[in-house]
């Protein structure tokens, strides 16, 4: 009886939210996704890709930058696996005449593996002016983080750190975070992080550091059908365009 209770009032309460038309213009591009299919743990089927993209494409966004991951010894991607797909998305939204701007770039995972990467002459799959996006584990923080920034600052590239706020062993060390930036690397927040789908504290930690101005990309990380589900619920409440609308976020800096 009390669970069911509580089901009617969050159901209430949901009801009596300020709810608004979803327009994400304000964004525009989406640099953050696992859309290019059967490459990662992202979207398997192509017709699922194209249907993604008109789905994210009606409520305002123009370009996405689909970014599969690399990760030795379990994503072992690479340009030469990723780019045939890319071009085989951009055929087929071509042949539908949908008006959807597709690239692909990589969510590099910093590890041994990465930071020898980054040492050679292979190339790199980088987006906009010269960025690049890279990830630590949520089990614990890479090592050699630091040594793999300088590194690719070496090479004029400007480091983009995924989704720091779902880095749970930074919540109670709220410094870690500046002293990252301090590092003059870019943050990038995950848009379902601020509906709470990660949990509240990744909610608070993305909040904090959007309200410091500490964030300059926002991305979906866009996986499967829950993520677009609870991106289309954010995407009508208020809440979100109150704390990002105004923010000096660079998204449109990749049109």
């Amino acid at each position: 009886m009390v669970h069911h209770f509580y089901d009617i009032c969050t159901m209430l309460l949901s009801l009596f939210k300020k709810k608004i038309q979803p327009d994400l213009s304000f964004i525009a591009v989406d640099m953050h996704s696992h859309l290019l299919p059967g490459i990662d743990d992202g979207l398997q089927d192509i017709e699922k890709t194209i249907s993604f993209m008109q789905d994210l494409h009606a409520v305002g966004y123009k370009k996405f930058i689909c970014t599969p991951h690399i990760l030795n010894g379990v994503h072992n991607n690479s340009p030469e696996t990723i780019l045939p797909v890319l071009d085989n998305v951009r055929a087929l939204l071509k042949e539908r005449n949908i008006p959807i701007l597709v690239e692909a770039a990589a969510e590099y995972m910093v590890d041994d593996s990465f930071e020898e990467l980054v040492k050679s002459d292979r190339p790199l799959l980088i987006f906009g002016r010269n960025n690049i996006l890279i990830e630590m584990s949520y089990m614990a923080p890479s090592p050699n983080l630091y040594q793999v920034i300088f590194d690719l600052k070496m090479k004029g590239l400007n480091p983009i750190l995924a989704h720091p706020e779902r880095y749970n062993y930074y919540h109670m060390d709220f410094e870690k975070y500046i002293e990252i930036k301090g590092r003059d690397i870019f943050f990038q927040v995950n848009l379902l992080s601020l509906s709470g789908y990660y949990g509240k504290q990744v909610k608070k930690t993305a909040e904090k550091l959007s309200e410091k101005g500490m964030v300059e990309f926002i991305g979906t990380d866009m996986h499967h059908d829950n993520h677009l589900m609870a991106f289309k619920q954010l995407t009508s409440s208020k809440y979100l365009y109150d704390l990002l609308k105004n923010k000096p976020l660079l998204n449109t800096t990749l049109l």
